[in-house]
């Protein structure tokens, strides 16, 4: 039996061979961790310097966000070009829509462009996914998500203690409350192991785990129609072919919504640092 060669590129549809189709007497070429596996552009795992398409992606999508906010705003004016007012309806649904809307507007204000920068920057990252040539979420590589679920946590460790204290800080990590008589012990124990352990995680993984799973189904509808493409599995290649559109589609919204979500939880993280203890 021919097996076919795998990449860890899937931009090269796993580099599975071109005659490789159903009946063809080579297996399927599934899609799975070594999907989210690349070779690096320069450098290598025991150097100091190593440099891969995720890395490039990231960094293409920072420039990207910064050189579009540049043009938008460079020379701003009273009536905005369509650049600028695009730009300042993406900035305006981030402060009005999510800040002000979990921190108030008092409070948020002074959160709102770092909670701009980290929207569009997961959504970029996120994007990059349905993009030609890239076709690769950035956000699907744990330690993007876990590196800027880390910074909120720091964020929101620091502005609890700022707030309210060393003790006080304990206090609202922990939940502590008086009148649960006896079982306050229990209380503390469980949401100090919610807030300060399992918080973080869920955060990270949360945007993770559905970049993951969403590339891992359109690599999966993608493979899938090309090795059906022969004889009567020409009917179940159109069908396989059609839920990579609709897969596309839906990711589009997933991608859009979990950025929303993830700067979603960090306000609302903050929300519970600035909330008076009781």
């Amino acid at each position: 039996m021919k097996e076919p060669a795998v990449s860890a590129d899937p931009t090269q549809v796993l580099a599975f061979e071109t005659d490789c189709h159903i009946f063809d007497g080579c297996g399927f070429p599934a899609p799975g961790l070594h999907s989210f596996l690349f070779e690096p552009i320069f450098g290598n795992a025991d150097s100091s310097v190593y440099f891969n398409k995720t890395m490039l992606l990231a960094l293409l999508g920072s420039v990207i966000i910064l050189g579009f906010f540049w043009a938008a705003f460079r020379k701003p004016k009273v009536v905005p070009g369509k650049l600028q007012m695009v730009a300042e309806a993406g900035y305006d649904f981030v402060r009005r829509g999510i800040v002000y809307e979990t921190l108030g507007k008092k409070e948020g204000e002074k959160y709102v462009p770092f909670m701009v920068a980290t929207f569009f920057f997961v959504w970029m990252m996120n994007l990059w996914s349905i993009i030609p040539v890239a076709q690769f979420p950035v956000t699907s590589v744990i330690a993007y998500p876990a590196g800027l679920a880390l910074v909120i946590y720091v964020m929101w460790l620091s502005v609890t203690f700022k707030r309210h204290g060393f003790v006080g800080g304990l206090k609202n990590l922990t939940g502590y409350d008086k009148s649960l008589g006896g079982i306050l012990p229990l209380v503390m124990l469980i949401e100090f192991f919610s807030n300060v352990l399992v918080r973080p995680f869920t955060h990270a993984v949360r945007l993770f785990a559905n970049m993951f799973a969403g590339h891992t189904l359109l690599l999966l509808f993608t493979i899938a129609s090309w090795y059906l493409l022969n004889g009567i599995g020409i009917a179940y290649a159109g069908v396989s072919f059609v839920m990579v559109i609709v897969m596309t589609a839906f990711e589009l919204f997933i991608q859009a919504v979990q950025a929303y979500v993830f700067v979603l939880l960090a306000c609302s993280f903050l929300q519970g640092a600035v909330a008076e203890h009781h």
